[in-house]
């Protein structure tokens, strides 16, 4: 089982930008488009800006984002 909890969409992008070299590709309202390159190709994901990020949107943006849960809940 994850180890995934509520977080601000904040320290979701700093964590995503600091340890998985995400870049912030633009901004639309409250919700924030990060993309990178990989072998495979462009990766993005878009993250709300908001206070607490649900725990399905948290799932749903990793998943998009193709980055694990285990992984990404080490920097929690």
């Amino acid at each position: 089982m994850s180890k995934l909890r509520k977080i601000s969409g904040e320290k979701a992008v700093k964590i995503l930008c600091n340890k998985f070299g995400f870049e912030i590709a633009g901004q639309s309202g409250s919700h924030v488009r990060l993309s990178k390159m990989t072998s495979e190709g462009k990766v993005g994901t878009v993250v709300p800006m908001h206070k607490e990020l649900k725990l399905g949107t948290l799932k749903g943006l990793l998943k998009l984002a193709k980055v694990g849960e285990d992984e990404f809940s080490e920097y929690l």
